[in-house]
């Protein structure tokens, strides 16, 4: 299956990403059949230079069936060249991992509290049923009288 991915090149902490047409078993950084990009994310997201793609050879190779990665299609869909991919949910991210555990704990509580916030829903209902009910309780004490 051919993928439009990022393959590393630069420094050690100073990376700078070619946007090539590989296939998915090759090795990241390794083979590939055609460059059709860079990437720099070191730069500022408003410089020029922090992207540069070949609009005609993706377009090309998007056609061939070639399917980008995550990264790539977003990098794609901020160049308008692909419609913008919906963004992953990831809430967790930025959480700290002890606090994250907190959270998988309550998570686990979770339902417990979800079924009494379910409860009012319910109990509406039951309010409702309840003065039909009290009637019915009523009328037989009364005829007990």
């Amino acid at each position: 299956m051919l993928k439009l991915r990022l393959s590393r090149g630069g420094t050690k902490k100073r990376p700078v990403y070619k946007v090539v047409v590989a296939d998915s078993r090759f090795a990241r950084d390794g083979r590939f059949i055609e460059k059709v990009g860079f990437f720099n994310p070191l730069l500022p997201k408003e410089k020029k230079e922090r992207v540069g793609l070949e609009a005609e050879r993706i377009k090309y190779w998007l056609g061939q069936g070639a399917k980008p990665t995550t990264r790539v299609a977003r990098i794609l869909g901020e160049n308008e060249l692909i419609p913008m991919p919906a963004n992953g949910n990831n809430p967790n991210k930025a959480v700290p991992k002890k606090e994250r555990n907190k959270k998988e704990e309550d998570g686990k509580e979770a339902p417990k509290e979800a079924a009494p916030a379910e409860a009012p829903k319910e109990e509406a209902p039951k309010a409702e049923a309840a003065p039909a009910e009290a009637p019915k309780e009523e009328a037989p004490a009364e005829e007990k009288k």
